[in-house]
């Protein structure tokens, strides 16, 4: 990784022409990952990645240029030449080094590359076992692993020097349930930035049995009815929808440009009472957490919507230029390619007084969207569209009848409104978030909600 000095003279050389601000970003990443298709290793897959991105501002204007040459005369070169595109007429100094502190968010116990990829592969043999034997039915099984363990550094102008090793595990398990006619599949991922402790808090074939049941049950399914009616959303991965309808909405990437249905209502009322929302990239062991952003700030945990109300975007530095507001240590990036921008850590809506058998038993008619699946959203207007991947009606206060092919159609500052019970239930799943900065892990969260109302696409 590159010394202080050379840190210095690369960033002073990109304050040279007049830039007011100018960063290094640098990484090192080693990747490995294993996929088996019915008990049998498709692929396993490692390498090395390592590069660097300079960035430069004057004003509310950017320039950012990266490499994989870490010398520092190929790093000066890129710095010079993003500082001849920025012309002021004051030359800005670097500070002294302010070092973070480490914080110790996400302690690892066994790092992925010290064990052996037979003992990872039999991981992946046992859930592929386990899927297949839960029933006929399963005519195929897919099981992955993955590990990615990087160093970064980020160095700025204003003296900001952050190191941080990032671990990241995840395990992936897909069943597929077949008739003469149709097919249906399972799917989870749990994960998180931990090691290969990972497996110490899942049991593989647990989880490859509940990707099977979701396959089988599902295969087994009538077709939803279509109609607007109450849903009921369960914990974990049905936190999907505020992640994708609603957060993306809460990221100065999209307010500073005035492209969100959320921009200028800091303070006013948006969602239900009985909605609370935070992001927190300071979740132990957290898929979404560090020690530090991709601009040396550190973590938080924000909170972006208490009792209903507006409290906070999530700010990365340009943007806050923007705006006027304060960095909130929200900015990512999915690796030196990439210039930072603000976006979303590990986001839920938190715990409500509710339990989810009161909930159930509130509900007279409607659906229950136990398991999401994927979905479409238009960032400027919250519109969205998603898919059910295990669904049951309600109905007279109880769980019925499992339905196939629901989607949820809606307006995500419509739902916010609309949601008239909160469980106390709170869970997290974890996804990958593509936007401006790339793809990034990201948890999504929530306990049981309810909707009053909601566009249930399916059979008319």
């Amino acid at each position: 990784m590159l010394k202080k000095a050379a840190v210095e003279n690369i960033l002073t050389a990109a304050l040279e022409s007049g830039a007011d601000f100018a960063e290094i970003y640098a990484e090192e990443t080693k990747r490995s990952n294993i996929a088996m298709v019915n008990g049998r290793v498709e692929t396993a897959l490692g390498g090395m990645d390592y590069g660097a991105g300079v960035r430069l501002f004057f004003g509310n204007q950017a320039i950012y240029g990266f490499t994989n040459d870490l010398s520092e005369e190929n790093l000066i070169r890129i710095a010079r030449d993003g500082a001849a595109a920025l012309k002021g007429d004051r030359i800005y100094n670097i500070k002294g080094w302010k070092e973070m502190v480490a914080r110790c968010i996400n302690p690892i116990r066994i790092l992925p590359d010290s064990v052996a990829k037979t003992a990872k592969a039999e991981q992946l043999r046992l859930a592929s076992q386990a899927a297949k034997n839960f029933d006929a039915l399963i005519t195929q099984t897919r099981a992955g692993y993955l590990e990615v363990m990087k160093h970064v550094l980020v160095a700025n102008s204003e003296g900001i020097w952050g190191e941080e090793d990032r671990t990241r595990s995840r395990f992936t398990v897909e069943a597929v349930a077949s008739s003469a006619t149709e097919k249906q599949s399972g799917h989870l991922g749990p994960g998180g930035s931990e090691g290969y402790e990972l497996f110490d808090r899942i049991n593989v074939e647990d989880t490859a049995r509940e990707a099977a049941r979701i396959a089988v049950t599902m295969l087994g399914a009538k077709p939803c009815p279509a109609g607007k009616m109450p849903v009921v959303i369960d914990n974990g991965f049905g936190g999907v929808i505020f992640h994708e309808a609603c957060g993306h909405g809460l990221e100065a990437t999209a307010v500073a440009r005035n492209a969100s249905v959320f921009a200028g209502k800091l303070g006013q009322q948006i969602a239900s009472p009985l909605v609370t929302a935070i992001d927190d990239g300071t979740i132990q062991n957290g898929w979404g957490s560090a020690e530090m952003d991709d601009e040396g700030t550190p973590t938080a945990r924000n909170v972006l919507i208490k009792d209903g109300v507006l409290q906070s975007y999530l700010v990365d530095r340009m943007n806050g230029r923007r705006m006027g507001a304060a960095i909130t240590g929200s900015a990512r990036r999915q690796d030196y390619r990439f210039a930072p921008t603000s976006r979303m850590t590990n986001t839920f809506i938190d715990n409500g007084k509710s339990t989810p058998a009161e909930i159930i038993a509130n509900t007279e008619f409607g659906l229950y969207a136990k398991q999401m699946g994927g979905g479409s959203v238009d960032p400027a207007t919250g519109s969205f569209n998603f898919a059910v991947l295990e669904g049951y009606m309600i109905r007279n206060g109880k769980i019925a009848e499992p339905v196939r092919g629901a989607t949820l159609i809606g307006k995500g500052a419509e739902v916010l409104r609309d949601i008239d019970m909160v469980g106390n239930n709170l869970k997290r799943a974890q996804g990958m978030c593509g936007s401006k900065s790339g793809s990034i892990p990201t948890d999504v969260g929530q306990p049981m909600i309810r909707v009053s109302s909601m566009t249930v696409g399916g059979r008319g």
